[in-house]
């Protein structure tokens, strides 16, 4: 298999790196979006391959994923001419192309996953192990949906609660953790992630490695940014932006979005199935970055309008 080298820190570490570079099929005069640019782990690599008259644009939600581009093609190994970062959500597809002045694009990537420095250095809540208010929003700005999940835990009945849990965590224990949320907050508003995450392990006690808020907080996180619809926006809007032969890979970490994407790229006329079966990590990446573990790739390629 060809190998690349990248850039990132030992705290970034791109998942499905080498797989899904390869399944885009990146040509030197392309036009790629990363739709979820994060560290940069994957656009480092992709932007050496555009060695024509390729252009690479990179998207991210996140405020302090510019700050990361800019540090990224600053140094003098990644000087590209025609790469550019657009603070948008991966779902505007046609606002990001305006933005770039492109209408048509060749290969996109989107990579599903929680930014590891949106985990590593919380400051809305998505990590069960800070204690940083309980927003878990992609953006300083707030999500689309126009709540957070202080909001869903705080306000929303105990029903509506748990049948976010259980639908979008697939937790066995969602009413239990309803009931017990409920109840704290009658004492007091759950207002940071410790709190919430305090109270769910006081719920339902740990049992082996995996925190038990762990089901918990990947829910309110989908029903906060509206994950599984945003999903289904993009790839959507840019299947409509590919030129014939243009390929999207998207990698997915859970089974919510898994079969989300696997249903819609079977669905698509005109299109070929570039990976039959999901593409998962080798046992070498899952020794190395064992956040890969639920890592799953699919790609499609368009081939006619």
């Amino acid at each position: 298999m060809e190998t690349f080298s990248t850039t990132s820190s030992v705290q970034h570490v791109p998942v499905l790196l080498h797989e899904s570079v390869i399944s885009l099929d990146v040509q030197p005069n392309d036009i790629v979006v990363d739709g979820t640019f994060g560290g940069g782990g994957h656009s480092g690599v992709i932007a050496k391959l555009l060695t024509g008259t390729g252009q690479l644009i990179c998207v991210d939600l996140d405020e302090a994923a510019e700050v990361r581009f800019q540090q990224l093609f600053s140094k003098a190994e990644n000087t590209v001419k025609n790469v550019s970062f657009v603070h948008s959500n991966f779902k505007d597809a046609a606002d990001i192309m305006r933005k770039v002045s492109v209408t048509t694009v060749n290969k996109v990537l989107l990579d599903l996953g929680t930014s590891v420095f949106q985990l590593l250095d919380d400051t809305r809540g998505f990590s069960f192990n800070s204690d940083t208010p309980l927003t878990m929003t992609f953006s300083n700005e707030g999500s689309h949906t126009g709540f957070t999940a202080a909001d869903i835990v705080n306000t929303w009945q105990e029903e509506s609660i748990a049948d976010v849990i259980y639908g979008y965590g697939e937790e066995r224990s969602a009413r239990k953790i309803a009931r017990a949320i409920v109840a704290a907050r009658e004492d007091a508003p759950i207002v940071t992630s410790k709190q919430l995450a305090d109270v769910i392990e006081q719920a339902v006690p740990r049992r082996g490695r995996i925190h038990p808020a762990t089901k918990t907080f990947q829910a309110l996180r989908i029903a906060v940014n509206d994950e599984l619809g945003t999903i289904t926006t993009a790839m959507e809007a840019w299947w409509q932006a590919l030129s014939p032969g243009g390929r999207l890979s998207i990698i997915t970490f859970h089974s919510l979005e898994d079969r989300l994407v696997k249903q819609w790229m079977k669905s698509q006329s005109h299109a070929t199935l570039i990976t039959k079966k999901p593409i998962t990590p080798s046992l070498e990446e899952l020794h190395h970055n064992p956040r890969s573990r639920s890592a799953k790739l699919r790609t499609i390629e368009k081939t006619s309008l």
